[in-house]
């Protein structure tokens, strides 16, 4: 009986139909594999190679082993100093966004009028395209005509930053023109998507033990935002880590190196220096730097992340 059973579920397995089904489903998703294949796995295996290799562009990859990741450690003075501003970029602007995020989500999720068009105005900046959003803050933070500095000298301060020239200001200057763009952008729309999964239920209950606004925001909808949180700061950690045409096209790296991340310094490495293969071997220490901070982040959320239901 189980070996009549099982030949008819052979042959349905095998019917016209479902060989019909399976090749429809092969061919919707063809396009991503060939994609895949021809654009992440093979291009990211021939990195790896050559990682390996000494390769200026123009002639023979010239296998040398571990020699590119000896030197990036022991003979790269920029190596150290790029990593560590790429940390404080991310460690001081992602918190920022994150909270500023949450924070602009929970008033536009008041039941007012007009309330979508609030939430249009605070999304609009995030669709001004990169590279015009760097020259228009450039123009507002502009040491001696922008709108910013000249505002600050008309209430009474006499020497405002430099902003973008000046090597202090640079780091701080990014981060102000990232949150311009980001707090009312997706982020925004994740959270307000997790603040309309909240049960009203629950601030129904909250009203009836007498808890106030805050109390309500401490103990009902930040616990319940906490998958939000994580995964806004995932995705906030994983951007902010590989920003490179801000920083690109706002000042190059400068002044004085002040915004040299370490995407930019991959980029110097393989395409304005032509050294390939260490560039290949800086963007493969990188890419383990985001995946073991991902794995960290994510073994770490089992500590304060709540799950409603769970």
């Amino acid at each position: 009986m189980a070996t009549a059973t099982q030949s008819v579920s052979r042959k349905a397995r095998w019917s016209p139909a479902k060989r019909r089904e399976n090749l429809y489903g092969y061919l919707f998703l063809a396009p991503w594999l060939i994609g895949f294949l021809g654009l992440f796995l093979g291009p990211g295996l021939a990195s790896l190679y050559l990682s390996l290799t000494k390769y200026d562009v123009i002639g023979t990859p010239e296998f040398i082993g571990a020699a590119n990741y000896v030197k990036m450690f022991t003979d790269d003075d920029l190596f150290w100093p790029s990593l560590w501003r790429t940390f404080y970029f991310a460690g001081l602007g992602v918190p920022l966004g994150v909270l500023g995020s949450m924070a602009l989500a929970i008033l536009l999720n008041q039941k007012l009028k007009g309330i979508s068009v609030y939430r249009t105005l605070f999304f609009m900046p995030s669709l001004v395209p990169l590279v015009a959003s760097v020259v228009l803050w450039k123009w507002l933070l502009d040491t001696n005509f922008g709108i910013v500095n000249q505002t600050l000298i008309g209430f009474g301060i006499t020497d405002p930053p430099g902003w973008f020239s000046d090597r202090r200001w640079a780091i701080p200057s990014l981060i102000i023109m990232r949150l311009w763009s980001s707090i009312g952008g997706t982020q925004m729309i994740i959270f307000l998507a997790g603040l309309q999964g909240i049960p009203e239920e629950l601030y129904d209950a909250c009203a009836i033990d007498g808890a106030g606004t805050w109390h309500r925001i401490r103990h009902v909808t930040i616990p319940l935002l906490t998958p939000t949180i994580f995964f806004n700061s995932v995705l906030g950690i994983i951007g902010a880590l590989q920003t490179f045409a801000a920083a690109f096209v706002a000042t190059e790296g400068g002044p004085g190196y002040a915004t040299w991340f370490f995407s930019l310094h991959i980029w110097k490495q393989a395409f304005d220096y032509f050294n390939m293969g260490y560039g290949a071997a800086l963007a493969w220490f990188f890419a383990l730097i985001i995946v073991g901070l991902t794995i960290f982040q994510m073994r770490m959320s089992k500590r304060w992340v709540f799950y409603y239901g769970e």
